[in-house]
């Protein structure tokens, strides 16, 4: 089985951004290129921690000696985009591992998302020994290229729509729901 390649090199917009009321959203990887677009799910915790780990290499490059490349320490204002995501928003796949890399041939930061395994019978014997196949070849993945200050504007909006949720309870740190919370520490704690 050939691998479905979802491949964005210069697109035109890169974000995440949410489907639902707070509580109860479901997190997109969307990249746009002209009228093809694709959008991959993502847990909030991968898109905060997607947002963290690229924010750090890119800081990590600005501090390398010898860096040619001219890294901006926040993101420029005119790559900001708090615009929703493009509708409609059709889920290619659930991502279940996300991988960040950087191309110093092009200076741009590369995101690539891969579909949440299907989990096999751990009872099944297999008689062959293992050895990597199309089998292992996830159906489908996502390749996004972008280059330094639009992965700054990213950073910024992810983290921005990562805080968008419930309120945080100040005493035991759960999410408040907009029907009220009780909170889970008790008096004397």
């Amino acid at each position: 089985m050939r691998t479905l390649v979802h491949e964005f090199d210069w697109p035109d917009r890169v974000v995440v951004g949410t489907v639902g009321r707070p509580g109860e959203r479901t997190f997109y990887l969307q990249a746009r290129d002209g009228a093809r677009s694709t959008s991959v799910a993502l847990e909030k915790e991968q898109s905060a921690v997607l947002a963290d780990t690229i924010d750090e290499m890119l800081n990590r490059l600005m501090a390398e000696d010898g860096n040619r490349v001219s890294i901006p320490p926040e993101a420029p204002a005119e790559l900001v985009d708090n615009e929703p995501l493009d509708q409609p928003v059709e889920e290619q796949f659930r991502a279940g591992a996300l991988r960040l890399g950087w191309d110093p041939r092009t200076a741009q930061v590369v995101i690539e998302a891969y579909p949440v395994e299907v989990v096999q019978d751990d009872d099944a014997v297999d008689p062959e020994p293992e050895t990597e196949t199309e089998a292992d070849e996830p159906s489908e993945m996502l390749i996004v290229r972008i280059p330094v200050g639009t992965a700054r504007a990213f950073v910024q909006r992810t983290r921005r729509v990562v805080r968008a949720g419930r309120p945080i309870c100040p005493l035991c740190g759960e999410p408040v729901d907009p029907d009220g919370h009780v909170c889970r520490l008790t008096d004397g704690e």
